[in-house]
């Protein structure tokens, strides 16, 4: 199963000749590449796979995104892992 998750871009810099940025998921911070979003701005959310930035969204859509992964958890928790 593949998994893309939303993330707000804190930093945006150049590294070997990429757009790279960091990027805030919930207090968590990874590096991705911004080379497939090249307008994505710092402040913007864009939902990040393997380490690459795939679109950009707005926030709405990101929170809902994030509280929909977050049910997930919290439905795992309760359940146990191997329901």
């Amino acid at each position: 199963m593949c998994l893309a998750v939303p993330g707000k871009i804190i930093e945006i810099y150049n590294a070997g000749g990429l757009k790279m940025a960091k990027v805030d998921f919930g207090g968590v911070t990874r590096e991705a590449c911004l080379e497939y979003v090249p307008d994505a701005q710092v402040g913007d959310y864009t939902v990040i796979h393997v380490g690459f930035a795939l679109n950009r969204l707005d926030e709405a859509e990101a929170q809902e995104s994030l509280a929909l992964l977050q049910e997930i958890a919290n439905l795992e928790d309760e359940l146990g892992p191997d329901s």
